[in-house]
């Protein structure tokens, strides 16, 4: 939505203006930028107006569209799942209750004399449709075969006439089962053969047909993966546009994210750079997100902020990443320490490393459940670790630590835990340089070196690198006609100041 501008006069714009003209064009841009008057102001709401139940249904289901879009591409494991609900809630307890009656009903209809097929019939005019659901365009004699067994009127026929076979029929439907299901399945398909009784047979064939729903889903997706990479990016922004278009707001906490890194960068503070970063072409400036914009996305409070709405769909993805960063800060703290107190005496030691990286990750598995305790598990760090380095020690000739050198080294891992502690930030610091830098880097293919400190979690930092680096390369791709934009506007503002 249009956001109002202030306009302020003092004294000392003349003199600001001359400051201007003697700075160089990116730094005059970044200036101008990071003075927008607009700058931290929380979104507004645009003006309230009714909306149909018809206009909320179809933005959902474009919202809903785009989002599986979106997890396909960027989710390479992606899968489609079975629905649980949960244990003990009112949806389970219903679902269990009316199938519980469905097939007890059925059970009760088969025992009479002379059976009763209907719900029977049903059941396998349902089996039919979905087994006809999977088949391709070259399955023309499978489907003629399917049409002419389970033919339903013929079906129904027999049964008023008492010739109803529908053992022989459910064994039909094994055999066209066992010819379409995937070689994961085909345990079920055996076990399916093994069944005697009717109804428990019935349960079973639906079960597993739920199963190769599953499969056949899933192919799918596999199948179509490569074609939706190739049209990927158009397709969500074109998702995102037509969203924006009945949503006027849908970028207000984007524009806030942007306008919150331009304070950063003018305050000076040190988890912050610039917002944006620029290129002189034939015409104006070219505008692009700054890396550290990105980085402040794996500091983010999202218990109280909202996050921006472009990355919305992978806010899961950076909260876990955020997790990560936390943790291995955190580790290789705690291992600095450990080797910095030790000294040269356990330098090089094969195997150490790792044992002491495994005890550290094991006392940090919970570090972000709510019933994690972080003094007990830094002073249990602190324990094991002493008793590792001593062991150690005296096995390679040399003097175990005494308890002085034990109080002092439990006491420094201990204070790792705050973010304040100097080896603390030292480390922070260096992984979201190297995460900075592998942003950067990988525009020009060329992986950047590792800080010093942080070789024992290199495995781990790298996957997270990556990881993070795909995700932002993909959202610029989608959203950058959106980010230029905003930082236009960001100029605009503060050219009119």
């Amino acid at each position: 939505m249009p956001k109002e501008t202030d306009h302020h006069k003092d004294g000392g714009d003349e003199e600001t203006k001359e400051e201007r003209t003697q700075d160089t064009p990116e730094e005059t841009v970044r200036n101008k930028v990071t003075e927008s008057p607009n700058r931290g102001r929380t979104p507004q709401a645009s003006p309230p107006r009714f909306v149909s139940i018809e206009e909320l249904m179809e933005t959902a289901k474009d919202v809903t569209n785009m989002a599986l879009a979106h997890e396909i591409i960027v989710n390479q494991e992606f899968q489609i799942t079975p629905a649980e609900l949960p244990e003990g809630s009112l949806e389970r307890r219903v679902k269990e209750i009316m199938h519980k009656a469905f097939w007890d009903c059925l059970e009760e209809q088969l025992k009479e004399d002379p059976p009763t097929y209907g719900h029977a019939i049903k059941l396998v005019a349902e089996i039919k449709e979905t087994l006809l659901s999977f088949l391709l365009s070259g399955h023309g004699r499978l489907r003629s075969c399917i049409e002419e067994v389970l033919d339903l009127p013929l079906i129904q026929q027999q049964a008023d006439n008492g010739a109803l076979d529908i053992g022989q029929l459910s064994q039909f439907i094994i055999g066209v089962m066992g010819s379409l299901c995937a070689p994961c399945r085909d345990d079920d398909i055996n076990k399916l053969k093994e069944i005697t009784d009717i109804v428990p047979l019935f349960k079973a064939i639906f079960s597993v047909l739920d199963r190769m729903k599953l499969d056949m889903a899933n192919f799918a997706i596999n199948s179509i993966r490569p074609h939706m990479s190739n049209h990927a990016v158009q397709y969500e922004r074109s998702k995102f546009h037509e969203f924006l278009q009945k949503n006027p707001n849908a970028l207000d906490y984007t524009e806030k994210w942007l306008e919150d890194t331009a304070k950063c960068m003018r305050e000076g503070s040190k988890d912050c750079a610039a917002v944006v970063t620029t290129s002189a072409g034939a015409g104006p400036f070219n505008f692009d997100v700054h890396p550290h914009s990105f980085l402040l996305l794996l500091r983010w409070d999202h218990a109280s902020d909202p996050f921006p709405e472009t990355f919305l769909m992978d806010q899961g993805r950076f909260q876990e990443m955020q997790q990560e960063v936390e943790k291995l800060v955190l580790l290789s703290s705690v291992l600095l320490v450990a080797y910095t107190t030790a000294g040269e005496a356990i330098s090089g030691l094969p195997g150490l490393m790792e044992t002491l990286k495994n005890i550290v990750n094991v006392m940090l598995a919970d570090m972000h459940t709510p019933s994690f305790n972080a003094q007990e598990a830094f002073a249990t760090i602190g324990e094991k670790l002493c008793d590792e380095l001593s062991r150690c020690l005296r096995q390679h000739g040399h003097s175990s630590f005494s308890d002085e050198q034990k109080n002092t080294l439990k006491g420094q891992i201990s204070a790792t835990l705050q973010p304040d502690n100097t080896v603390h930030k030292l480390m922070d610091s260096r992984v979201q340089s190297y995460l900075t830098a592998f942003l950067e880097s990988s525009q020009r293919k060329t992986p950047p070196a590792l800080p010093g400190g942080l070789a024992p979690v290199s495995t781990e930092l790298t996957e997270l690198a990556v990881r993070f680096d795909r995700f932002v390369t993909f959202n610029r791709l989608v959203y950058s006609p959106y980010y230029k934009n905003i930082l236009s506007k960001l100029l605009t503002s503060g050219e009119s100041t």
